[in-house]
């Protein structure tokens, strides 16, 4: 892939993030490479020699796009770019970095040596979430981590069945359920005791949140499959079904919720000393090799 327009976002409310955009602009700058700022981000006006667009206009146009900031950055921007097939790379502004690992310190030699074409490239599927009501969709939205059915702000336990590609699966009472993909398999699921998936399965994760039974577990299921939610009738509250932890949108009882994949994937670009295993061994710290 020759790269000759790059688009970048970033966080918009943290201010080491300006001095990193105004890093990889002058890296990109200096080889030549049109550059693509969201307007809106307040720190677009301290960026010289950009363009200022919207961010439909980034999807189309960007051969590459560049996200500063920490992990919830890049979902949200994948989520907005989902239907664009534009590649992505992460700058880490944030705290863990598990898909922003580029460290700051290294922007200039690491951006150079993805312009040079030393890289390689990662597909990972999104969560397509649809919420209806009495047959007629209600609310929309993809997730590249997980999407979560829970109480809100309530601490009661709510009721829903489970149908996986029509078949009944079981029904449940417990504080909601996550559905996470292999991306998101090391961020909330994990915290809830769901299992690492690796990035190149193409399975997602069904993960009960402290369920009232002991025989409810987590189950991995094929990555093609269509998983359907039922809200129970007779819940006190009105759960509501969060993506990626930044989407939301209430339920009802009796309320319906499909989840399946995104038909279009998210491509991640990555350098050529990037591993799954030794970004684990950093972030959730596992143990070194014996000496």
């Amino acid at each position: 892939m020759k790269i000759e327009r790059v688009g970048i976002l970033g966080h918009k409310y943290n201010p080491q993030v300006a001095e990193t955009m105004i890093s990889v602009v002058d890296v990109l700058i200096n080889r030549g490479v049109r550059v693509f700022i969201d307007r809106s981000n307040p720190y677009a006006e301290q960026l010289k020699n950009v363009e200022l667009v919207g961010i439909d206009d980034i999807g189309q146009q960007a051969d590459l796009v560049i996200v500063v900031g920490g992990d919830g950055t890049l979902l949200g921007s994948a989520r907005k770019l989902a239907a664009y097939d534009v590649p992505m790379l992460g700058v880490n502004r944030g705290k863990l970095g598990f898909l922003t690992d580029i460290v700051p310190s290294e922007v200039e030699p690491s951006i150079t040596r993805i312009l040079d074409g030393n890289y390689y490239e990662e597909q990972r599927f999104l969560l397509d979430a649809t919420l209806y009501r009495n047959g007629v969709e209600i609310a929309n939205s993809q997730a590249l981590n997980d999407v979560v059915l829970h109480p809100g702000q309530s601490v009661r336990m709510i009721e829903f069945e489970v149908f996986i590609d029509g078949h009944f699966v079981y029904s449940q009472s417990s504080d909601g359920l996550i559905l996470a993909t292999p991306t998101g398999s090391t961020a909330y699921s994990l915290s809830a005791g769901g299992p690492l998936l690796h990035p190149s399965l193409n399975a997602f994760v069904m993960v009960p949140m402290f369920p009232h039974g002991l025989t409810n577990r987590p189950i991995v299921v094929p990555g093609t499959s269509e998983l359907r939610i039922v809200i129970a009738k007779h819940n006190r509250t009105y759960p509501r079904v969060t993506c990626d932890g930044q989407s939301h949108a209430a339920t009802q009882p009796g309320d319906e919720l499909i989840v399946k994949q995104y038909e279009k994937p998210l491509t991640l670009i990555h350098p050529t000393n990037h591993n799954f295993y030794q970004i684990c061994r950093s972030k959730l710290g596992w143990g070194s090799r014996l000496v």
